[in-house]
């Protein structure tokens, strides 16, 4: 029973069904390494351990009496950005450090229709504002693979915790590459939805018209099985869309490489700051894929240049709009001693929030301010459709778009990058976001000091059940995605 975190999640669905284990164990055993492993890694935020064991219990008796859907009793770990009931809940900020949330997310309470047990909240960017996940009130997290480097961000907590067999899968958000880039730093897979795809109720936002929730998980087939659970219309979200769900496990194999058209813009591969390594594993995935059956076609997307100033233009213009609910008034962090409700609103904000989302409240403030809205807010949304429109054209040609996910792999912790270096680090992930689109991350090798390199494809709307497929027969002819970092192979 000392490596129950082997398993994928089909062999947890069925080592539980059987009785082989039951779903108190197995949360004991993630608890255990959580206590033993955790302090290294700095994951999670709050661990739920009381909660867990009795969500796991209750679902042992469903188990035993044969009414158990495909997750009972398999235990997940939720992104610190989702709203759960009773538990804290902070976005990784002092301003929501003492906020009990009073009502579930949907995704969180999908999760517990579906059996899933919650071991507790990770680590995150404040507000999922950054690209390392230091920006937390909590401290920064740590990579597995190499503790002294970053696990990528905003949701550096989800895969931190999933790369170092914490949980066996955990919920992400991608705002501008927040599941991918993490994914690709920690080996994993993590999978962006279509915009509208799963439901934004209860998920603290940061930019609305980009926010996005997904799975992440060690391989596409773990992926499939949360995205099962995310994925659907939310009447209590309204830019949620009421389309028919795939079951994205039953369609792992749906989508044959042999014959599939993997578009490659060959501006991706000429970026200046793409790493030689990260160039040489992604070239050589996709050769790999060549060899399934696959067809490498070479596509133009023009407006690469344009992807970062017009993300880091409506992404704040966004953000501004959404934490000006954060007052000191009606919950969160309050200053002490206001002399008045000017200075209440000053210091609550100032000394409520870090120096990242302070920085982004202010450029987005500006952008939006009277005479700047229209020469900078209005305009780039005019350029997100152009981006919008050279994806679409694109996919006239091929069926899905390769790129690295991130120029390099992960950064050390105190690297302290400029403001521009690390958001020009998000060159490959941004304008899914701003076009809504969905990607994916696969693990496909290592660079020379042994971190994870990940391979991103891009989709047409709505076609997650294929990126899913061929990501699960590139697993299914490769190992990368089983590989794992010393410290997970740790015993609790």
């Amino acid at each position: 029973m000392t490596d129950l975190h082997r398993l994928s999640i089909r062999e947890m669905t069925e080592g539980l069904n059987s009785a082989q284990f039951s779903s108190r164990e197995l949360t004991q055993h993630y608890l255990n390494r959580i206590a033993h492993i955790d302090t290294q890694v700095h994951s999670y935020i709050t661990v739920t351990a009381e909660q867990a064991l009795a969500q796991a219990d209750a679902a042992d008796v469903v188990l035993k009496a044969g009414n158990a859907s495909v997750l009972t009793g398999v235990p997940i770990a939720h992104k610190d950005i989702f709203c759960t009931q009773g538990i804290k809940t902070t976005a990784g900020s002092k301003i929501l450090d003492n906020f009990i949330s009073p009502y579930d997310a949907t995704v969180v309470a999908k999760g517990k229709v579906a059996g899933l047990v919650t071991l507790g909240k990770v680590n995150m960017d404040e507000f999922a504002m950054g690209s390392t996940s230091e920006n937390s009130f909590y401290g920064a997290t740590a990579n597995p693979w190499n503790l002294s480097h970053v696990p990528g961000g905003s949701s550096g907590g989800s895969a931190a915790a999933v790369a170092a067999d914490l949980a066996p899968f955990a919920t992400g958000t991608d705002t501008g590459g927040s599941i991918r880039q993490p994914a690709s730093f920690c080996g994993l897979t993590g999978l962006k939805p279509t915009y509208g795809r799963v439901s934004r109720f209860g998920m603290i936002a940061y930019a609305s018209s980009l926010d996005q929730g997904g799975p992440m998980a060690r391989s596409a087939e773990d992926c499939a099985y949360l995205m099962n659970v995310m994925a659907g219309h939310d009447a209590k979200d309204s830019t949620s869309v009421e389309k028919d769900v795939d079951n994205y496990v039953t369609n792992l194999n749906a989508t044959s490489v042999k014959g599939l058209r993997i578009g490659i813009p060959k501006q991706y591969f000429n970026v200046a700051g793409l790493d030689a390594d990260v160039k040489a594993r992604v070239e050589e995935s996709l050769k790999k894929l060549e060899e399934m059956g696959a067809t490498l076609v070479e596509i133009d997307l023009n407006m690469t240049e344009s992807y970062v100033p017009t993300y880091y233009l409506i992404a704040p213009a966004e953000a501004s709009s959404n934490l000006q609910r954060y007052d000191g008034v009606r919950y969160g962090y309050r200053c002490e001693n206001p002399v008045d409700l000017t200075d209440l609103y000053k210091r609550s904000r100032s000394e409520g929030f870090g120096k990242e989302v302070q920085q982004r409240i202010l450029i987005g403030t500006y952008a939006l301010s009277a005479g700047y809205y229209d020469a900078y807010y209005v305009k780039a949304q005019k350029v997100r459709r152009l981006i919008q429109q050279d994806f679409l054209k694109a996919f006239e040609s091929v069926d899905v778009i390769a790129a690295p996910s991130a120029p390099t792999t992960a950064y050390k912790i105190g690297a302290n990058l400029s403001p521009t270096e690390m958001y020009l680090g998000d060159i490959y992930t941004l304008a899914v976001n701003l076009a809504g689109l969905p990607a994916i991350n696969a693990p496909v090798g290592f660079d020379q000091n042994n971190l994870p390199v990940g391979l991103q494809l891009i989709g047409n709307y709505w076609s997650e059940s294929q990126l899913l497929s061929v990501v699960h027969q590139y697993q299914q002819a490769t190992d990368w995605h089983t590989k794992r970092a010393a410290i997970a192979e740790e015993n609790a």
